[in-house]
């Protein structure tokens, strides 16, 4: 009997260009904590494509039942089960990873929620450790695109404590948190991944 999964198109669409990044991080680290797992698209697919790296998912509870059923289609041994993750009650000393991945969250979260998700990832993340964070950005307080705009003025029109984030704070967030920007790279679909590291 087969079960329709939760499906993200976005997920979809954007998976192999991220890949393509993630590839250049993943050589020589072992674990990833992925934070807003959502529909486990990009769980599988990742980890798949890197069977040296475990895939820690993890997401708010509500995710976990389409995420899991994702992990047991896909029989691979680098899946564990989703952790249960709320960014400002999480108990970030239960896991370590050298990789943190998050995509399309900053914008979904409350601005406190990204505060407190910058600090834990500053906890799990091992020494020499990346971050990579996918979604849009605002660059200097002004959009990237029309359909950024349009975008975030939906976003506030949902709920108030949505909005797309300004690159620069979320520079100094993570600055405050012991990481550094190396990098942020254009996206398709006017998206950004801004990579952050840890020093060694």
């Amino acid at each position: 009997m087969s079960i329709d999964l939760p499906f993200s198109q976005a997920a979809e669409n954007n998976k192999q260009a991220i890949a393509d990044i993630l590839r250049i991080w993943v050589v020589g680290r072992k674990s990833v904590l992925e934070i807003g797992s959502g529909t486990g698209q990009h769980a599988v697919f990742f980890a798949g494509l890197f069977p040296h790296v475990v895939w820690q998912s993890a997401d708010q509870l509500s995710y976990h039942s389409g995420i899991q059923q994702r992990i047991e289609q896909s029989n691979l041994e680098n899946l564990p089960p989703p952790l249960i993750l709320e960014a400002t009650s999480f108990d970030w000393s239960q896991v370590n990873a050298d990789i943190v991945y998050t995509a399309n969250t900053a914008h979904i979260m409350a601005w406190e929620a990204v505060q407190e998700c910058m600090k834990g990832i500053s906890r799990v993340l091992n020494k020499g450790g990346v971050v990579l964070w996918y979604g849009p950005f605002n660059i200097d307080g002004k959009y990237t695109s029309p359909s950024n705009a349009n975008f975030d003025q939906y976003l506030r029109s949902q709920a108030s404590h949505m909005g797309i984030r300004d690159r620069s704070a979320m520079e100094r967030e993570a600055h405050q948190n012991g990481l550094k920007l190396e990098e942020s790279i254009a996206m398709p679909a006017n998206n950004q991944i801004l990579i952050f590291t840890r020093a060694p």
